[in-house]
């Protein structure tokens, strides 16, 4: 596990750089930023993230203030307009995430043909042909692209519990209209009411996932959008990208982890020599925060009240156990972040473990919507550039003199 500063070096570095300036060769210095670390690419209103001061806001408020008072409706509204709702404006766009719940017929059809994916890849590809279904599909205007993204908000659950369903051979259980967002994704898992203060923890977790600055998913959607492709285009990118280990499934590897912990004693001699052989300790360390991920405290809090609801206080207990293992690291920058503590939630809520991730997408899609949106106001293709690095004016040898 590197320290912080230690990547961050790796990925900046001053290169000497060849170019050819009025017929003849120069070398220039250039800086190449491995991975575009600390590189601006735009301005934006939607998220405002201080890594070193642990802090994240979206639209300006901070997340301690949606977690503690917010729902993950009232929260997509502010991301996706700016403005707090009124009440009205509230129970408008409850009402319109609820309509806009069902999926196409043919959707359904493709979900059985892959049902033997990874959930990720099957949720990826049916957003994909869901944009054959949708009728502002060739409109990229603001509010054709709003209309967009409130419809996959809402159609990314049923995606993911229909497929989950199909693939037991089970039929897909039809999303609840009397329930919330929360409440309704928890609900297609068994066809069970949840209970308050589970549909609570479920919609804190959204809302704490709902958006995230220009972190990889986001930067690929932007990406796209910038080559003006269509919105689902754009969806299908960012579910791509977040399908990679390396973002979205730290989730899924910490409960791994713990289960191989498997009891809190034995959580530091599993830490050391995890990494004493190389290894790294999943839900560990984040690109940009360099203090604790101020999402953290929220999830922490949730997995000790739901462990002991559940009777399984053990893995709140592993995941203490484990923190405290770590703590040497702390000084240089390796705190716990957001992905640590939601794993143990969703399997304390009965989601199966592949699933991790999706549920990560679920509450994502109000944040890559408004970042597609800010995208489109001023869009630019996104062309950065490659150091080359190989041979320079080689000859070429006819295939017949080559042997």
């Amino acid at each position: 596990m590197a320290a912080p500063e230690a990547v961050k070096s790796g990925l900046r570095r001053v290169i000497a750089l060849q170019v050819v300036k009025a017929g003849s060769l120069t070398t220039e210095q250039v800086t190449l930023h491995r991975g575009l670390a600390d590189v601006y690419l735009d301005r934006t209103e939607t998220s405002f993230i201080d890594g070193k001061a642990g802090i994240l806001e979206y639209r300006g408020v901070s997340i301690h203030d949606l977690a503690a008072h917010s729902t993950f409706e009232e929260t997509a509204y502010l991301l996706l307009t700016g403005q707090f709702p009124t009440s009205k404006q509230l129970a408008e766009f409850d009402s319109q995430l609820k309509a806009d719940r069902q999926v196409p017929a043919q959707v359904y059809d493709i979900i059985g043909h892959v049902k033997h994916a990874h959930p990720m890849d099957v949720l990826r590809t049916a957003v994909s042909a869901l944009a054959a279904f949708d009728p502002d599909r060739n409109d990229n205007s603001p509010a054709a692209n709003l209309r967009k993204g409130i419809r996959l908000t809402s159609q990314f659950p049923t995606i993911v519990m229909a497929h989950h369903a199909i693939r037991n051979g089970r039929k897909p259980i039809e999303p609840n209209q009397k329930l919330g967002h929360a409440a309704n994704f928890l609900y297609m898992i068994k066809g069970e009411v949840p209970s308050l203060d589970t549909t609570a923890l479920m919609n804190l977790d959204f809302i704490l996932h709902a958006e995230h600055g220009v972190n990889a998913s986001t930067f690929a959607a932007r990406v796209v959008t910038g080559t003006s492709a269509d919105f689902h285009g754009s969806i299908t990118a960012a579910v791509a990208a977040l399908s990679g280990p390396s973002h979205g499934g730290a989730a899924e590897d910490v409960m791994k982890m713990a289960m191989d912990i498997g009891d809190p004693a034995r959580a530091a001699q599993y830490v050391k020599d995890l990494l004493a052989s190389g290894g790294r300790v999943t839900g560990f360390g984040h690109r940009v925060y360099k203090v604790e991920d101020p999402r953290a405290r929220h999830l922490r809090e949730g997995v000790k009240r739901l462990s002991e609801e559940r009777g399984e206080q053990k893995w709140y207990a592993i995941l203490e156990a484990t923190v405290q293992a770590m703590q040497p690291y702390a000084r240089r920058g390796v705190h716990v972040n957001v992905d640590f503590y939601a794993g143990v939630i969703y399997h304390l809520l009965g989601v199966p473990k592949d699933l991790f991730v999706p549920v990560f997408a679920v509450g994502r899609v109000p944040g890559w919507t408004v970042q597609i949106m800010e995208q489109f106001q001023n869009n630019i293709l996104i062309r950065p550039l490659l150091q080359y690095v190989g041979p320079r004016e080689r000859i070429y040898i006819p295939l017949s003199q080559r042997g």
